[in-house]
């Protein structure tokens, strides 16, 4: 089974660092997958969603206002400057990471984004 190394940062620490399936980034050219041995790259992101396939096919998503992310054939490093995880755990209230998570998308003010498409994603989760 090929993965990828996953790995986002926030100023706050690390939010998530796994290795994964596969991964679709909020690029600001538009939305865009990332498979185990993709071509090299760095691109900025935008506010969105990152929408992670783990290795048990299980799918997690984290809420993010801006960053960057570097690519290349066995890791992807993302780095933003706010994100809410949107993981379903035993530990945390999904209700408030969804509240958090869209306060987070509507800071973003001078966005070109669609805020109803970064928020229909967020609401998927609930």
């Amino acid at each position: 089974m090929d993965t990828i190394k996953l790995s986002i940062v926030t100023p706050n620490g690390e939010i998530f660092n796994s290795e994964v399936k596969s991964v679709t980034l909020p690029g600001k050219e538009g939305e865009f997958g990332v498979l185990p041995n993709h071509a090299s790259l760095v691109s900025a992101l935008t506010v969105g969603v990152i929408e992670i396939e783990k290795k048990d096919a299980l799918k997690e998503a984290v809420a993010i206002n801006w960053g960057h992310v570097k690519v290349s054939e066995d890791s992807i490093d993302v780095l933003v400057d706010g994100a809410v995880s949107l993981s379903n755990d035993e530990d945390s209230d999904i209700s408030a990471k969804l509240e958090l998570a869209k306060d987070l998308v509507n800071s973003v003010k001078d966005s070109n984004v669609s805020m109803a498409a970064v928020e229909s994603k967020i609401n998927s989760f609930s």
